[in-house]
């Protein structure tokens, strides 16, 4: 990824994907929600010496982005050494031909949609439509697309893995 972007992405200056905010953390070597989070107190980092059992969220409260497409909040990213990405999402692409490309990062993916209905493109030409209370599970280096289907903006709680 060029310094450039990294610049832009830093002073709020482009829209980017998921897919490019992953390559970021991967190239610092640090989880994609830390982007999202402030800087830790060092006074408090050295205090703070015991692990969370549990860390809650609320998408309300939890920092977010947007993509044009879709409006992003990585959840609990305040939790220590975590092995899975867990995102809110809501959906407003309705057309492939709003994404410069699919979507596609290491690891598999788990998705529940919460609210509206969501077609999950893929660019082998597969698709999956989910609704409510429904999930999907998939290859995420498979290039993908998350389309609202109907009227309404879709609502998707993600969690994504790297394994």
């Amino acid at each position: 990824m060029a310094l450039s972007t990294l610049s832009k992405m830093e002073l709020a200056q482009v829209s980017v994907s998921y897919a490019k905010l992953a390559a970021a953390a991967r190239a610092l070597g640090v989880d994609i929600a830390q982007l999202f989070t402030p800087a830790p107190n060092p006074i408090q980092t050295r205090s703070a010496q015991v692990q969370p059992t549990v860390v809650s969220t609320t998408i309300a409260d939890a920092p977010g982005y947007s993509t044009g497409n879709y409006d992003y909040h990585p959840m609990a990213g305040d939790f220590p050494g975590r092995s899975m990405t867990p995102m809110y999402a809501r959906i407003f692409a309705r057309e492939l031909q709003q994404f410069e490309d699919y979507i596609r990062h290491p690891g598999q993916e788990f998705a529940l949609v919460l609210s509206g209905r969501v077609r999950i493109q893929f660019k082998t030409g597969e698709a999956v439509s989910i609704g409510p209370q429904e999930t999907a599970y998939f290859n995420s280096s498979v290039g993908h697309i998350y389309l609202a289907e109907g009227e309404e903006d879709a609502e998707v709680m993600v969690v994504m893995s790297e394994r």
